[in-house]
């Protein structure tokens, strides 16, 4: 709520923060683009609200690093994860909810150091959370600068691959958008690394493979240069654990299992693996 008494307004659909205004917007800029989409029903927004009640369950996953999860579940779902470090807790895509459950549980968790998501379907309500606890920054990466939803001076941009608090990196993968990124968690896995990908790197059910993909309800693949910037960009890092946005881990041998899976989608994408049931062209 600005100082006119105004609400902020949030997509039903993406769960994504729109600046404070007597009404909503007459579209959502992240549901008309085609990796996203508007529903059969048509656009709906409702305010967003400090008096909302939600539950909020917080579960540790490994040492320093935490799942929160909101139910009845928001726009799109995807987890929550607050990361620890000497310099406070980064809150990683965070929910369209700012209910006193959620900020009062953030605030008891400690000084909260920065807000960041993998990019620009996963933002949430993070500038309106910033503002409650403290106008915190909240970084989005320069080249997703125009899919930003509420525009706002806590906003970071940022560019080259950067530390946000001491041991944790924003890396910038590209693909599914041009500044879409996984977080890198040096100490986790036992001090072998760990990525929070979001969906630049999707966390496949089998918790084995992963795949990549510009839009994923409507099926749009990423491009074979694309996909190898990717695993590239991986490369720069250490891991060996992958925590994906919907619920699914690869719990070791994470590397491997991208750089298999990459080469597995390329396969398929330059009809170099082929079914052994397709007898191929007539």
């Amino acid at each position: 709520m600005d100082r006119a008494g105004r609400r902020s307004w949030l997509c039903v659909t993406c769960g994504n923060e729109y600046p404070p205004a007597p009404t909503p917007p007459d579209e959502c800029l992240i549901c008309v683009d085609d990796r996203q989409y508007v529903p059969a029903a048509g656009q709906q927004w409702r305010p967003l609200r400090l008096d909302e009640e939600r539950s909020v369950a917080i579960r540790d996953l490994e040492p320093g690093l935490r799942e929160l999860t909101v139910d009845p579940r928001v726009g799109i779902g995807q987890r929550t994860f607050l990361v620890e470090s000497a310099g406070g807790l980064v809150v990683w895509e965070p929910p369209g909810f700012v209910g006193s459950a959620l900020v009062e549980r953030l605030r008891a968790a400690g000084p909260i150091a920065a807000i960041a998501s993998s990019h620009p379907h996963l933002v949430g309500a993070s500038v309106a959370l910033s503002h409650l606890l403290g106008r915190v920054p909240v970084y989005v990466h320069e080249l997703d600068r125009r899919w930003v939803t509420r525009p706002d001076d806590v906003v970071v941009h940022w560019r080259a691959d950067r530390e946000i608090a001491p041991g944790i990196r924003l890396v910038r993968c590209g693909g599914h958008f041009p500044g879409s990124c996984v977080l890198q968690i040096g100490t986790a896995a036992e001090g072998r690394g760990a990525l929070l990908s979001g969906d630049t790197v999707m966390v496949n059910p089998d918790r084995a493979t992963v795949s990549f993909m510009r839009s994923y309800p409507n099926l749009i693949p990423l491009s074979p240069r694309l996909v190898r910037q990717i695993v590239a960009a991986l490369d720069t890092v250490a891991y060996d654990r992958i925590y994906g946005a919907f619920g699914n881990i690869i719990d070791s041998a994470a590397r491997a299992a991208v750089h298999a899976s990459a080469a597995r989608y390329l396969g398929w994408l330059t009809d170099e693996i082929r079914d052994p049931d397709d007898p191929g062209p007539a």
